[in-house]
Parts: C-alpha cells; sequence; structure tokens
C-alpha cells in the first residue's frame, strides 16, 4: 500500500491524445487522491488482521450474549478475507506478467512462486476444515443437550449448574471413543484432540492435511450428510483439480525451460549421429564431429549469440562487442598501437570462433577467409615456403597471438583485388581453441574507412609480431651470416694457398691442409633464399 502510493499512472483522460499513450501523472496528491478512490479500500481490508482481532477482541466481549455464533462469524470473516487476498494475488500477478513478460526472472523462481501459491491454498484449506471441525464439535453438543441450557456451560468462564451432569453430553461427542455423533471428514483432528495441541502442532497438522487433499482431490474424505460438509468437500475437490493441474502445469513449464537447450543439443546431436551413419562417414570424422558438437555446446551452452547480438540495436550491440572483446583485443600487439574508435569499429565486427584439437584452421596455400585472435588454446603454425623441399618452420601460438596476417596486407592495398590471398601457412589446433575471428570482407571494410590503419607506427609494429615476417627474418639473418662465414673461409684459403705455394717451393708444404681447407668451403653451402612477404606500399597515398 505504500508503494502504491508513490506509484505513478496513466491518466484514462489523455489516452485519447495522440497516439493514444496517454499522460502519466506523478504528482503525489494526484496519485493518492486516485488510489483512496480505487482500490485503497480493498487493500486495506485484506490486509487487516480481522481473524485475530475477532479471536481477542470480539468474541471474549460477547461471549455472554451469542457465543454460539462466534466460529461462524469467525470462519465467514476468515473466508471472506482469503477470498480478497486471492483476488489482490491473482491481479497483482497479471500485471506482472503483462509489463515484464514472464513473471520470474529464472525457471526455479518461477517454480518455488507457483509451488508457494500452492501451499498458501493448502494453509487455507487446513485452517477452514479446522474451524468446521471446532463447528462440528459445537454442533454435536448442542444436539446431546436435549433442548436444555446447558450449552452456556461449555464455553470458558461460565461456572455450570451443581445439578447439571454433563458426563452423557461427552461422552456421546467424544470422537477418540465410540461416539454417537456423524463427525464425517472432522472425525481425524478430534480424535487426536488436535484443539488441546500447542499452535505450532495445530498448524502444522491441519497445514498437512490441506496439502494431502488437495493433492489427491479429497479422494480419500469419508463424508457424512452433513450439507455444509458435503458442499465443503465438493469444494475442496473442484479447487484440488484445478491448483493441482495448474501448479504442474506450470512447474512443468518452467523447468522445461531450464532443459530446453539440452533437449534441443540432444535432438540436433541425435540427428547428427543419423546423418553420419546414413553417409557412412570414417569412424575417424565421425569422432571429431562428435567432440566438436560437443566443445561448442561446453563453451556457448547452446545459445547463438549472434543471433541474439543482431536483434538488437546497433548502439546497444557496440557496447556489448566492446565490454566483451575489448580487452582481449588490446592484448594482441598488433592492436595496441590502435585509437578507441578504430578498435571499437574491430570489436563490432568480430565473431566467435571455436575449433577442435587437431582442426586445420587453413592450409598453406589455401585461400585467407578470416584473421583469428587466439582467446584460450593453442594453434601450431608451420610453412614450407611453398612446398620446398627440405625447408619446415614451425612456431606455436598462444593467447594474444594471431593468424592470418595476410589478409590484413591484402585489405591495405589502395587497389586490392577481389581474390583473397593465398596462406603462407598451415595453421593446426594442438589444443581447443576458443578465439574472435574478423572476416575478410569485414577487415576490409575498416581498412577503407579508417585511414589511420595505414600508418607506418601500424605497419613497423605488424612486421614485428607477424610470424611470417620473422620467419623471414631468421632465413635472412641465417642466409647472411652462412654467407659471411663462406666468405671469410675463402678468404682465408685464398691467404693459405698463398702461403703454401710459398711453402712448397722451400718444401714445406702439405697438400692435406689445402685439401682441408677446400672442404671447409664446400660444407657451407649457399641456402636458397627464403621469399619476402609481399609489403604495400602506403607512401604514395598516405603521408603518416
Amino acid at each position: 500500500m505504500m508503494i502504491k502510493f508513490r506509484t505513478a499512472y496513466i491518466n484514462p483522460s489523455s489516452k485519447l491524445g495522440v497516439f493514444g499513450r496517454g499522460d502519466l501523472i506523478t504528482d503525489h496528491k494526484e496519485i493518492a487522491k486516485q488510489y483512496l478512490s480505487s482500490d485503497f479500500a480493498v487493500d486495506l481490508v485484506a490486509s487487516l488482521p480481522l481473524p485475530q482481532i475477532i479471536i481477542w477482541s470480539v468474541i471474549p466481549a460477547i461471549k455472554y450474549s451469542s457465543s454460539e455464533h462466534g466460529n461462524d462469524m469467525l470462519l465467514l470473516i476468515a473466508l471472506f478475507q482469503y477470498i480478497l487476498r486471492l483476488y489482490l494475488m491473482v491481479s497483482l500477478n497479471n500485471k506482472i506478467v503483462k509489463i515484464t513478460g514472464v513473471f520470474a526472472k529464472t525457471a526455479w523462481q518461477g517454480a518455488a512462486y507457483n509451488l508457494l501459491l500452492y501451499m498458501i491454498a493448502s494453509h487455507v484449506l487446513g485452517a477452514l476444515w479446522y474451524l468446521l471441525s471446532v463447528d462440528r464439535q459445537i454442533a454435536c453438543w448442542k444436539k446431546y443437550c436435549n433442548g436444555t441450557d446447558c450449552v452456556q456451560y461449555l464455553y470458558c468462564g461460565v461456572i455450570p449448574d451443581p445439578s447439571w451432569n454433563g458426563t452423557l453430553v461427552f461422552s456421546n461427542c467424544d470422537a477418540s471413543g465410540s461416539p454417537n455423533f456423524d463427525f464425517g471428514m472432522f472425525q481425524p483432528l478430534l480424535f487426536n484432540q488436535t484443539p488441546n495441541q500447542s499452535f505450532l502442532k495445530k498448524y502444522i497438522y491441519c497445514l498437512w492435511w490441506g496439502l494431502q487433499n488437495l493433492s489427491c482431490y479429497g479422494q480419500t474424505l469419508t463424508v457424512s450428510t452433513f450439507l455444509g460438509e458435503t458442499l465443503y468437500a465438493i469444494f475442496l475437490a473442484m479447487v484440488g483439480l484445478v491448483l493441482f493441474a495448474h501448479l504442474i502445469g506450470k512447474v512443468q513449464t518452467y523447468l522445461q525451460s531450464i532443459t530446453a537447450r539440452v533437449e534441443e543439443w540432444r535432438i540436433k546431436q541425435r540427428d547428427t549421429e543419423e546423418w553420419m551413419r546414413h553417409r557412412r562417414l570414417p569412424h575417424q570424422l565421425q569422432e571429431r564431429v562428435r567432440r566438436f558438437i560437443h566443445y561448442k555446446w561446453l563453451a556457448t551452452r547452446g545459445v547463438d549469440e549472434e543471433s541474439i547480438l543482431i536483434a538488437l540495436p546497433a548502439d546497444l550491440r557496440r557496447d556489448i562487442k566492446r565490454h566483451l572483446c575489448l580487452d582481449l583485443v588490446r592484448r594482441v600487439p598488433l592492436f595496441s598501437q590502435m585509437d578507441d574508435q578504430l578498435l571499437d569499429a574491430i570489436c563490432e565486427r568480430l565473431v566467435s570462433s571455436l575449433s577442435t584439437e587437431r582442426t586445420y584452421i587453413v592450409r598453406e596455400g589455401d585461400p585467407v577467409t578470416e584473421m583469428l585472435f587466439i582467446i584460450r588454446g593453442k594453434l601450431e603454425s608451420s610453412t614450407t615456403d611453398g612446398g620446398r623441399s627440405g625447408f619446415f618452420n614451425s612456431i606455436t601460438l598462444k593467447p594474444g597471438d594471431f593468424c592470418g596476417e595476410e589478409l590484413l596486407e591484402w585489405a591495405l592495398v589502395p587497389k586490392s583485388t577481389v581474390n583473397l590471398p593465398s596462406s603462407t601457412r598451415t595453421v593446426k589446433a594442438i589444443l581447443e581453441v576458443e578465439a574472435f575471428a574478423l572476416r575478410a570482407e569485414d577487415l576490409r571494410f575498416v581498412a577503407s574507412q579508417f585511414r589511420r590503419l595505414h600508418s607506418r607506427k601500424l605497419q613497423h609494429t605488424f612486421r614485428y609480431y607477424s610470424h611470417h615476417w620473422r620467419t623471414w627474418a631468421a632465413c635472412f639473418i641465417q642466409h647472411a651470416w652462412r654467407r659471411h662465414k663462406r666468405r671469410k673461409m675463402a678468404k682465408d684459403l685464398r691467404m693459405r694457398e698463398s702461403f703454401s705455394s710459398m711453402r712448397s717451393y722451400e718444401g714445406y708444404a702439405s697438400p692435406e691442409q689445402n685439401l682441408g681447407l677446400i672442404r671447409g668451403v664446400s660444407i657451407i653451402k649457399e641456402l636458397p633464399k627464403f621469399r619476402k612477404p609481399s609489403e604495400p606500399d602506403f607512401s604514395a597515398e598516405h603521408d603518416d
């Protein structure tokens, strides 16, 4: 009620205005006036502890006049108040669902909420059963008073007439013995003398009775011919049928939403198995397919991230991509030199990529379709320099590294061709790899829109961290060193030959020494040159 005094509302008379949306009233006085004239009375009656007021105040004040009606009054008031509370709960639940679409954010919360409503209904039915049981006990006492005035002696605080003998009344109405009165469905409570127990025992016992009979629609009840008892049993059976069906349906719906992804993945896995058997794929290929499907489930839990992001507006999608990818992209040394605007453009176009163990990302000579930035896992990048015999270079790519740098060279060319560049290396997954991929068309768009991507500083950074350029540099240094060693040994050989010619003239020269120098020079062979990676020229079009 306090919240409703501060909750704004839409003026109904203004809904006929522009677009029919209406004006939002935020003035506290107008809100309070509107609430007092609408739902305040119902909320007040539903929130007051009327049964407690009747028990503690009303019944003690009238017990000497018409106390036989006290229990009936209490039953009617409690039933009326619970009907009001049920109405408020249903209306509030409908409003929440109408505004937010769902009542609970998670499946477990929704299931627990519906179970709580079911327990409240069990509590209400159990409480009414307790009141009706007491009323039936009083009805039995009235019956065996034989029209005398003994009823007033049955209430506390009233001193009975010494001539009155209540043994006959109590023996006939003792539910734990052999009563002469048909208590029907109320006999278990009176048989256990539940009204004489503590409050906690009475409450738990009545709650159990309500939960039991609500779940089995009152099938275990044995009723008498008393009209009120029969009507209550019929009401209990109907309410139990409706509420139990509602509970099972809601809980099943909420729990199915938890297992929906699992079931979808199971069906997809079954279809894949049937397709592989139909196509008679080799066992090795089938294992690779199973391993990829399993790894994709572990990584994404069956959620298609791209479809979720596409449905969002551009600004929100950009912020989400920035949150997910920016820190990872900055870990890549190639992108550490870029400003935030350029990084945002790259992050917005990154897509998730998963690869299982022993999967080839790209093979040497194949077209490169995407750059890959590793988040976790390891890749093996190797090259044979176009299939040259005797040449093999291999490195390991770890989180923070990238591959597919040929695509960046292709995108940075001012007038690049339509044909994609060929890969200079073979990239294979050593462990399961999770990465972000930047596709060829996205990279070309970024390169064409942001001229800062053509800076010389970025070009030097790319050379430094590119594994293809590093391999070329290592081969170039090795080739230069071997050539230097060969020239040096040839020079030493010429000097020794001239010296040996002088010594041979004098008779001291050794032919074996000259032969050893010649063999040493022949061992240092010239290595075939490793092809230098292509490098776009930006000097004609860009000054930075």
